[in-house]
């Protein structure tokens, strides 16, 4: 394996623990969203300077970094939420629905149009959506909160990916992870004392489960991700990180007991294939040539 590919895998294993983390319920989930990113900042921050490794580009790409940065703090904190108003099964695939609305987001505002595959998978990914969450949900239009921002998440998430693929073309890996890094944590901060979430008090156990978040969740799987991002095809990626959706459901019922019906497993099968279907270049007749 290339190097990407494996800062890629590591990467991802190192954010499948953080819904385990997060579920445990010991901080409020934006609260846990903001130490996450402080952590990381204060431990890059000094490293960063003092290697003398922050090089802007330019205004413009500085200001794509900082809007980056806000967006993921707003992301990470709305799943967390998510996360611990449902199960970390059910918000991180609805997270993962993020490449469906990169298409949407293409089709919309790009040039380079999604093709028929796009959407055939778009389909297929809803209906495990609607598998996984439950028919009743949809039939009654009981969309509760949890359900909301998992789905806003993924939309979030997206916006982060795509913008992030652009500023990493021109802005290298350290630069852009502090930026965007600092203004998460500042965005989050300011978010978190007018809501009036609590900074302190928390338990022992709290306290670890936030220092592990930021250095393990946060700086070590983002710094791997950030330059495998650099370095593959975004839609390579996006596909890639897929497996975190998995891998936190196997971790969930191993560690938390979560109870997981068939029609979930079946739903969460069929959402993944889906997603995988989007990205697939020649027409799904042919993949057999």
């Amino acid at each position: 394996m290339t190097k990407p590919r494996i800062a890629l895998v590591v990467g991802i294993i190192c954010i499948s623990i953080f819904p385990i983390l997060v579920k445990l319920n010991l901080t409020p989930g934006l609260i846990s969203a903001f130490y996450r990113m402080a952590i990381a900042s204060a431990i890059l921050l000094p490293y960063v300077l003092i290697t003398k490794q922050f090089k802007v580009t330019s205004k413009k790409a500085f200001w794509l970094a900082v809007i980056c940065g806000v967006v993921f703090g707003l992301d990470v904190g709305v799943w967390n939420i998510s996360i611990q108003q449902s199960t970390a099964t059910q918000a991180t695939l609805l997270t993962n629905l993020s490449p469906v609305w990169v298409g949407i987001g293409a089709f919309l505002f790009l040039k380079d149009k999604p093709k028929r595959n796009f959407w055939m998978g778009t389909i297929v990914a809803i209906i495990g959506m609607v598998l996984l969450v439950g028919f009743d949900l949809f039939i009654n239009f009981d969309f509760n909160l949890a359900f909301i921002f998992g789905i806003l998440s993924g939309m979030l998430y997206a916006v982060y990916m795509l913008t992030s693929k652009r500023i990493l073309g021109e802005m290298e890996v350290m630069t852009f992870m502090i930026i965007s890094l600092l203004s998460s944590t500042l965005a989050l901060g300011v978010l978190s004392y007018f809501l009036n979430e609590p900074f302190t008090g928390f338990s022992d156990a709290g306290w670890l489960v936030l220092i592990i978040q930021g250095l393990v969740c946060q700086l070590l799987a983002w710094l791997l991700i950030s330059y495998a991002t650099k370095h593959m095809r975004a839609t390579r990626v996006s596909v890639s990180l897929l497996g975190q959706a998995v891998l936190a459901s196997i971790l969930a019922w191993w560690f938390l007991d979560e109870q997981v019906s068939i029609q979930m497993v079946i739903g969460g099968i069929v959402l993944l294939l889906g997603i995988r279907l989007t990205f697939y270049e020649k027409p799904l007749h042919r993949l057999k040539d």
